[in-house]
């Protein structure tokens, strides 16, 4: 009966199946911009402007750049939505507004950072342009020396010795804190991510006073470019652990049990396994930690004290870096000191900038994406295995 019925049912009609292929929806692109919506946001923002206007000095007494701005942009946004809605349904139309407002969002960040570097960039050219900056220090620049006498080699060297003790300090915990809380489900590890959560929103001046009330006060240690590497460690310490533990969490677990499943005891596969799959993750924690702790001044402050000459011994004498050299320059009031401070500050933005541009580029390549130089080792690795397999089945010996 089954079969009769089956046999005796009509055959789709055409037009039918025409009217169902017409109804389906077209599928949306998600990605670029296309020419409709790019002709909405151009409407949009030119009535925005027009209304702001109107309100601003034909319509109401209103006034005030700010609050220009608001209107034309809460204007903008009405108009673009009611422009989807014309040719969209609801959920396309929510996702048009919640791109402009991110978008938004973006720019204006991106604003904020380019009118920062932008205008510290103006008003410290002029000492940008002359080469002592880069390889003097300010022993023999007074406050009225030009700005040809006089630069900031003695806060580089400070910067660069009070970090590069902080990574030494820093790296080795943080990289063995950070496995742990991967490897460990227990009471003490939960206990340690949280002090750890806890101690990245702590204010930096905190890392500066308890190193200066234990180090310097309780221990009677001098104010040294050591004092300010541990205090800068204590700050960056929470930082590079909180991001290796994230990056850590990523390892697929399929290569943690091929691993213990090939008698890999714990120990091999976290250094064979686990670690070179997350380098790249690691790396970008580590040049963040460096980003964090080379623009900090409160720290330094209060456990390196200031100088005006280049000093190379981190373990005595004080020692200023850029962030306090700049923040002294800048206080003082003097013209030239205060042009000096402003091209230190722009100096530290583009390396902090720089720092952060590296980072998102070794961010940027995960495990399966190999550098020439790496594929060149694996593949020499490869044929050397190939051939010391060979030579062992030819000779009759057992495979290792």
């Amino acid at each position: 009966m089954m079969a009769e019925d089956v046999a005796a049912a009509p055959a789709p009609d055409a037009r039918m199946v025409a009217g169902a292929v017409r109804a389906r929806p077209a599928r949306r692109r998600l990605g670029g911009v296309q020419r409709d919506t790019a002709f909405d946001i151009a409407a949009a923002a030119v009535s925005g402007f027009c209304v702001a206007v109107l309100l601003f000095g034909r319509i109401a007494d209103l006034s005030g750049p700010i609050g220009f701005v608001l209107v034309a942009y809460v204007v903008f946004l009405v108009v673009y939505a009611a422009l989807l809605a014309l040719r969209l349904d609801g959920p396309a139309v929510r996702d048009g507004i919640m791109t402009v407002v991110l978008s938004s969002a973006s720019l204006l960040a991106f604003l904020a950072l380019a009118s920062v570097i932008a205008f510290s960039l103006w008003r410290g050219h002029k000492a940008l342009l002359h080469s002592n900056f880069f390889t003097s220090d300010m022993s023999r620049a007074g406050p009225l020396a030009p700005l040809t006498v006089g630069g900031v080699a003695h806060a580089l060297v400070g910067t660069l010795w009070q970090i590069g003790i902080a990574l030494v300090l820093s790296i080795p915990l943080g990289l063995v804190c950070a496995v742990y809380l991967d490897q460990s489900r227990t009471r003490f590890s939960r206990f340690v991510r949280a002090v750890v959560e806890a101690m990245t929103g702590l204010p930096t001046i905190l890392a500066g006073l308890f190193v200066f009330a234990s180090w310097i006060l309780t221990f009677g240690f001098e104010q040294s470019g050591l004092a300010a590497a541990l205090a800068l460690s204590i700050m960056m310490l929470p930082y590079m652990v909180r991001t290796s533990d994230l990056v850590l969490r990523l390892v697929p677990n399929n290569l943690r049990e091929a691993s213990e499943a090939l008698g890999g005891p714990r120990w091999r596969t976290v250094w064979h396994v686990v670690l070179p799959t997350a380098r790249s993750g690691l790396a970008t924690g580590v040049i963040l930690a460096v980003a964090r702790g080379i623009g900090e001044a409160s720290p330094v402050l209060l456990t390196a004290g200031f100088t005006t000459y280049i000093n190379a011994d981190p373990f005595h004498g004080p020692m200023v870096s850029l962030p306090l050299e700049a923040l002294s320059l800048v206080a003082s009031g003097q013209p030239n000191y205060v042009v000096r401070g402003f091209a230190c500050a722009a100096l530290l933005l583009l390396l902090v900038l720089l720092l952060f541009t590296v980072a998102r580029v070794v961010g940027g390549l995960g495990p399966e994406h190999q550098t020439r130089r790496q594929l060149y080792r694996a593949t020499r690795r490869s044929a050397t295995d190939v051939r010391r397999l060979t030579s062992t089945v030819r000779s009759g010996g057992v495979l290792s």
